[in-house]
């Protein structure tokens, strides 16, 4: 039995969730689950947690279960990586870790990106602070001394609210 339902529900509320990810298949669960979500085709989802913490792995999980193939690499030097869901689902997976100066934002276009439909998937967004819009969910994951994930789920939006309805069920 996977953690999503045995441990998922450690917390919640209508704004938050709290989860625990015992493994790699629970990360990949809850990626499925919420690759089911309707409203995820244009969320913006922030990724919280140290290096190490699973960012990542769970954006991998996240493409996979929406049907995206191929290599999934992490956006750390390029800073976004565009993908597509075969039913044509645009996807952007950024990753700010490097992001040094905030008109690297304007420069590079992200404000286009972010207006634009489909789904936004922002690693280390601290380092982007004050130009990214509100997030939809925010993820905070944490590794735990056994080595599982304690995880934050929280909804800043309406569109929050309503995703995290339907994977915290």
């Amino acid at each position: 039995m996977s953690a999503i339902s045995s441990h998922a529900q450690i917390v919640g509320s209508l704004d938050a969730l709290t989860l625990l990810w015992r493994t790699e298949d629970d990360t990949a669960a809850f990626a499925r689950r919420l690759a089911a979500a309707p409203g995820l085709r244009n969320a913006c989802i922030e990724l919280h947690g140290d290096l190490g913490a699973g960012k990542t792995s769970f954006v991998r999980h996240l493409l996979r279960a929406l049907g995206v193939a191929g290599r999934i690499k992490s956006p750390t030097y390029a800073v976004v990586e565009p993908h597509e869901a075969p039913d044509g689902l645009a996807v952007s997976h950024f990753d700010f870790y490097r992001f040094n100066d905030p008109r690297e934002w304007e420069d590079a276009g992200f404000r286009d990106l972010f207006a634009a439909p489909g789904l936004k998937l922002s690693e280390w967004p601290d380092k982007a602070a004050g130009l990214l819009p509100v997030p939809d969910l925010a993820l905070h994951l944490a590794v735990r001394e056994d080595a599982s994930r304690a995880v934050r789920v929280s909804a800043h939006t309406s569109l929050g609210q309503r995703l995290l309805a339907e994977v915290g069920t």
